[in-house]
């Protein structure tokens, strides 16, 4: 059963800057694509990155230019690296990981922007 762990979250000013880690305990990491969502209060579940087995990138449009994702194959980790963030980033951030029908997800982290 994979399992991931997410951290980072946190409470920050606007125009600060967070990075959210995302672990997982599968030993073939570098087959899945992994990707970040969240959801505010009220809203439903949306993606804000996604980066596939091979690297590809996307984002939603809200967050291009200031989100950047990355992974690690060799730590099994995958990155969110937030810059410039704006009250309505403030939503529990869950990190996925899928290949073919199989998908999973993380705990959920919180991050709050507020001044």
């Amino acid at each position: 059963q994979v399992q991931l762990v997410e951290s980072g979250g946190g409470l920050v000013q606007p125009g600060g800057s967070l990075r959210l880690s995302c672990a997982a305990s599968t030993i073939v990491f570098s087959l899945y694509n992994t990707g970040w969502y969240r959801q505010a209060a009220g809203k439903q579940r949306e993606l804000v990155a996604a980066i596939t087995s091979g690297g590809s990138t996307n984002y939603a449009n809200s967050v291009k230019g200031r989100f950047t994702i990355s992974r690690d194959n060799a730590k099994n980790t995958v990155y969110l690296q937030m810059n410039s963030l704006k009250p309505e980033d403030t939503a529990v951030y869950y990190c996925n990981l899928g290949r073919g029908s199989f998908s999973a997800w993380g705990q959920g982290t919180q991050v709050t922007v507020s001044s």
